[in-house]
């Protein structure tokens, strides 16, 4: 009866791994991920999937560049992630998406020393958290960018008095850690994350991708049947801890996705990333003038900061007229989106009062519409003014 068990062991296999991939192919996570690490919120994570609602629509917010914990050891840094916990929500409380999704930078590690930079990632998802509105995140280039001692610190004034790290924050044998400079890695960020919020639908994506982590896509079903309507990528654009580039793994990862989820083209597709490609310095209205169409936005204070090489990615997407605009971060000066072969490259808005800039801050909204299918977008201030609305796809 040997065979009997071998055919019955494959079957089991085979059912193991039937069942991980349509997981996968809904847009969640299986129990435990491809390096072995375990998942977000365990064997009983059954997120429901995303939907358009009952009106056909399904909306989202991008908020780009928090920049939380800066300068923690002085009365400005705190007041800053203060301003920012006031836009995000005031721009939920004024749009009420249906998702909302971290568009990089939402922490940033060069000027955080405390031991787990979690604490602060943590309090950014806070403000989709506490509304009960689900989110994704991707990663930016100052999430896991390792500490930079500030010069002033050895000046004849020294190290000033830290408040690092919040109390009850202890190691694993219950020693105080006190101040860490060591930074906390993507795949810790992200696992925190996924671990300790069933309204996260953010995935650190397939191994064979590191250091680039946050890699997925997720579905949008209609709202008639259990059909996607919609496929949005997130994708690493790298920084911090290694080069600000979308790799040319990334790019047979998407063609590999995308041809097995939509290999007709048939499903509407929106990609998400943080630092913008090469192709948005080709787009881009000259740096200080005014934004003139067929581009529209508000500030175009800057140059286009963009990713130190270009592997392929563009063109991939170029190909597949069913992708319809790319939303990226990073350039705080920017909110603009212009055409670009038959797609939309987009900036969000500086969302958060760390990092760069004093512009007024906001966040880019985008509207999806199911049947027949549409894609708007604007921008939404804190004050509750709203302005530079686009169409996207008709």
């Amino acid at each position: 009866m040997r065979w009997w068990h071998s055919l019955a062991a494959v079957g089991a296999l085979l059912a193991a791994l039937a069942a991980a991939l349509a997981l996968t192919v809904a847009g969640l996570r299986p129990t435990t991920t491809d390096r072995g690490h375990p998942s977000a919120a365990g064997a009983d994570d059954r997120r429901p999937p995303l939907r358009f609602g009952s009106g056909g629509g399904f909306k989202v917010a991008l908020f780009a560049d928090l920049h939380y914990g800066e300068n923690a050891w002085t009365d400005w840094g705190p007041a800053q992630d203060a301003g920012s916990d006031r836009v995000m929500a005031a721009v939920l409380d004024a749009e009420k998406p249906d998702f909302v999704v971290y568009l990089g930078d939402l922490v940033t590690a060069n000027n955080l020393p405390i031991p787990n930079a979690s604490l602060y990632w943590d309090r950014a998802v806070s403000a989709a958290r506490g509304r009960g509105v689900p989110w994704a995140s991707v990663f930016g280039n100052h999430d896991d960018m390792p500490f930079e001692w500030p010069p002033e610190w050895f000046s004849p004034d020294g190290v000033p008095p830290l408040r690092c790290p919040p109390p009850a924050s202890t190691t694993a044998s219950g020693e105080d850690q006190g101040c860490s400079f060591r930074g906390t890695p993507r795949i810790d960020l992200i696992t925190a994350e996924i671990c300790k919020n069933r309204l996260s639908y953010s995935s650190n994506g397939p191994k064979d991708l590191w250091p680039g982590v946050s890699n997925y896509v997720l579905q949008v079903l209609s709202r008639a049947h259990d059909d996607p309507a919609l496929l949005m990528y997130f994708l690493d654009s790298g920084g911090g801890s290694y080069t600000e580039v979308v790799s040319s793994g990334q790019v047979k990862w998407f063609q590999s996705q995308s041809q097995f989820l939509n290999p007709n083209g048939r499903i509407p597709e929106l990609i998400f990333w943080h630092i913008p490609s090469t192709a948005y310095v080709k787009v881009a209205p000259k740096a200080k003038s005014e934004i003139r169409k067929p581009c529209v936005g508000s500030i175009n204070k800057e140059d286009v900061a963009p990713q130190t090489a270009e592997w392929g990615m563009m063109d991939a997407l170029s190909k597949r007229p069913s992708v319809k605009a790319i939303f990226v971060g990073h350039n705080h000066g920017l909110d603009w989106c212009c055409p670009y072969e038959k797609m939309w490259l987009c900036f969000a808005r500086h969302t958060g009062y760390g990092g760069y800039g004093n512009w007024p801050r906001g966040a880019r909204i985008i509207q999806i519409t199911e049947n027949p299918f549409s894609t708007v977008s604007w921008i939404r201030m804190e004050n509750g003014t709203k302005h530079s609305d686009v169409t996207l796809s008709s």
